[in-house]
């Protein structure tokens, strides 16, 4: 086990060695450290979450352990590891357990660190099971963070990129790093290297079901899994209900799509958004609308889906929106009109509707302005908001109509300027 340790406090040196793009809150992590409750940073895997713990801590003295780690894994011993900790990290303040839900029995551990007085930092990639067990063992005791792959924002500041407009040759380049964000994504690892984006992409995609899910689930139908997951891949941004799926996966049940539903929404690969409605059971019933936690799998040809760059950009706001603590289901709903006309996105706090949000890629043909603009006024009625905006990939305008005014607004815009 003290093999084990040093190597990985060699691994820890050599990642603290390193420079790292301080994420667009890193205020707000500061702050997150501070508490004197556990301190859990949950998302996808490779999004950042480690390094959002090492840049929190790397003037610190504190203790790592990565549990993706089989060695560590197969070696456990509550009381060995302790002990190698206290003699490799001498006085160490901070205990840092990187993808920690692979130990089994995390929680019991967790608990007996935390009621000795033990200062911890987990990361995680399973959100579910994370936030469920702590909330059982440890419930007001701990504090959550959610890192997703970069935003707009920061690929910008990692490629050293200005974000100014004021030339035409400016507006042109920023528009241009902005269509090559809506394609492949903001995965750190390759937004420097585009050309290994189908490969990396591929390898991650079957890390997060044969790790994240298969194995930790214990799942044998691994085929059927991945055929559902590639499925929802190839319909982002449209609606479904774990029947439709049923019938057009030829699953055996409905409840078996619903669980590895469940399954795969836990390792954020997926988020699904609820249609609003007042009435609990209503929203409960009505189709949910499936998004993708970063664009680069929707691009990729690894997955054969057309382009289709109205749902691409559809995609990217429903995660700027989820990076600004909209939640699905929480917040955050899509809604249709009594007249079937949708609208994106609904925003809520408490219990008002604070802003309606409607994607479209080319407002350009007047048609599909009137169209657009018909939907989300036909919608803020029903809604009584009038906090309306309109998303487009270039254009930006107020339009005015009867008692609406409606704001028209380029993402990368939108995006950058919060």
């Amino acid at each position: 086990m003290r093999t084990v340790i040093l190597s990985q406090r060699k691994e820890r040196d050599t990642l603290l060695a390193k420079d790292y793009l301080p994420r667009d809150n890193q205020k707000a992590y500061e702050v997150f450290l501070a508490s004197p409750l556990i301190k859990l940073i949950t998302g996808p895997r490779r999004a950042g979450k480690s390094v959002s713990a090492l840049l929190l801590l790397k003037d610190k003295n504190f203790a790592y352990l990565n549990f993706d780690d089989e060695r560590l894994l197969e070696r456990f011993d509550e009381d060995v590891v302790l002990q190698v900790l206290s003699e490799v990290y001498p006085d160490y303040d901070y205990l840092l357990l990187d993808e920690v839900q692979n130990l089994e029995h995390w929680d019991l551990w967790v608990t007996k660190l935390y009621r000795r007085g033990c200062n911890l930092l987990i990361t995680g990639s399973n959100a579910k099971l994370l936030s469920s067990e702590m909330a059982t063992v440890l419930t007001g005791r701990y504090l959550e963070m959610e890192v997703l792959p970069f935003s707009l924002s920061e690929c910008f500041r990692f490629k050293g990129q200005e974000r100014t407009v004021e030339l035409p040759s400016e507006r042109a380049e920023l528009m241009l790093q902005t269509e090559d964000y809506m394609h492949y994504g903001g995965y750190p690892e390759i937004i420097n290297s585009r050309e290994i984006t189908e490969s990396y992409l591929s390898s991650l995609f079957d890390s997060i079901i044969l790790k994240d899910v298969a194995k930790r689930y214990k799942i044998r139908k691994t085929t059927e899994l991945y055929q559902l997951a590639t499925y929802l891949i190839s319909m982002f941004c449209n609606p479904f209900t774990y029947s439709s799926l049923k019938d057009d996966l030829n699953f055996s049940s409905k409840s078996t799509v619903q669980k590895f539903c469940d399954y795969l929404q836990q390792t954020f690969l997926f988020f699904f958004l609820p249609r609003y409605n007042n009435k609990l059971k209503l929203m409960q019933k009505a189709p949910q609308k499936v998004y993708v936690v970063d664009n680069g799998f929707l691009a990729s040809s690894a997955f054969q889906t057309s382009e289709n760059k109205g749902r691409l950009l559809e995609n990217l706001v429903f995660l700027e929106l989820t990076r600004r603590k909209k939640q699905a289901g929480g917040n955050l709903f899509y809604y249709r009109s009594r007249n079937d006309r949708e609208i994106d996105f609904v925003v809520r706090e408490k219990f008002q509707i604070r802003q309606l949000i409607q994607v479209c890629y080319d407002m350009s043909n007047k048609k599909t302005e009137n169209r657009e603009i018909d939907a989300i006024m036909e919608c803020a009625e029903e809604l009584n908001c009038n906090n309306l905006l309109i998303i487009t990939w270039d254009q930006e305008n107020v339009v005015q109509r009867g008692d609406y005014d409606i704001q028209i607004l380029p993402y990368y815009k939108w995006c950058l300027n919060k």
